[in-house]
């Protein structure tokens, strides 16, 4: 699918509808991903749901949603009438509930562009363990998404020890592209009153803090799958850190934590993207997606006996391997 533009609003931070329209034009963007939704409504956790950080912000607010039958009816259309282009973003508790949201959504009007399928939340099929901990459990809720009839990306998880064997797995249950990354798992405990900060225990760590994780989860999966598309996602607040994903491997990549003190954050990246690009040269975003992996690899700082550094290089995933 091609987007005017690589930059796009996070799920989970521009509302379900056309909540920030107010501040920017909704349609100069890539994309609007909407907030998470099954089938039906949810309630979301108990409160208090969101925390600041010293770089960042956790949050706990559950998914809470209104359900995508209620969402095409009451949210979809004040949004498409902005002309943004949107993408819809679904999960489930079971791979059932990732079918029966992606079937309501085969009725989506074409300005719903893609599906993000959501499959960082816990699978009460496996002890609650996220479906993207395990290859198998992703591939199934992807391949069960198929009914929506447009292009899915699968949004994973950065809590894993091995992101590559689950993004090969979406891909083989149907993803066209992957987004990298969801929240970093994180909690905060009030020293007063010795209680959680949050309602519902822990929660999820979003904002510059997990930059760098986004940018290394981008890099190693472009590496091992360069012919699967990466949307990045992650601490995004300027131009300067969208580039750093594209340059990582990403084709495109959303702003979301940012927007929460910034409505019109999405719009500040864009122009500073369009400002790097024209101060490099850059006439299309492709010349700059995974720019960084034609660099030779770094020379190994550990040197063989009696020989420099730059005579004894050895392979990059060695080197990562060491550090």
């Amino acid at each position: 699918m091609v987007l005017p533009n690589p930059v796009l609003l996070a799920s989970g931070t521009a509302g379900h509808g056309a909540e920030l329209a107010p501040y920017l034009d909704l349609g100069s963007l890539g994309a609007v991903v909407v907030k998470s939704m099954l089938a039906g409504p949810w309630p979301g956790n108990p409160a208090p749901r969101v925390v600041e950080t010293s770089a960042g912000m956790l949050n706990s607010v559950g998914l809470q949603g209104p359900g995508v039958a209620a969402w095409l009816e009451e949210e979809l259309p004040e949004l498409l009438a902005t002309g943004a282009r949107v993408v819809a973003s679904i999960w489930g508790r079971t791979v059932q509930d990732y079918a029966d949201a992606a079937a309501l959504l085969a009725s989506a009007p074409p300005g719903v562009v893609a599906v993000e399928v959501n499959v960082s939340c816990p699978n009460v099929e496996d002890r609650r363990r996220m479906f993207a901990h395990d290859p198998q459990s992703t591939q199934r809720a992807l391949a069960a998404t198929a009914p929506c009839g447009r292009p899915r990306w699968a949004k994973l998880s950065p809590n894993v020890t091995d992101l590559v064997a689950i993004a090969d797995a979406a891909a083989r249950g149907g993803a066209e592209a992957v987004t990298l990354v969801n929240t970093v798992m994180g909690m905060a405990i009030d020293t007063k009153t010795r209680t959680y900060r949050l309602g519902a225990g822990g929660g999820g760590l979003s904002g510059t803090a997990i930059h760098p994780v986004a940018v290394r989860a981008v890099h190693d999966v472009h590496l091992a799958l360069p012919d699967l598309p990466i949307v990045g996602v992650g601490g995004v607040s300027d131009g300067e850190g969208a580039v750093e994903l594209l340059l990582a491997g990403a084709s495109a990549v959303q702003v979301g934590t940012a927007t929460f003190a910034d409505p019109r954050a999405g719009a500040d990246v864009l122009a500073g993207l369009t400002r790097w690009c024209a101060s490099e040269g850059v006439r299309r975003i492709g010349d700059v997606v995974g720019a960084v992996h034609g660099q030779a690899p770094p020379p190994d700082q550990l040197p063989v006996e009696g020989a420099p550094v730059e005579q004894a290089p050895v392979e990059h995933e060695r080197i990562e391997e060491r550090r």
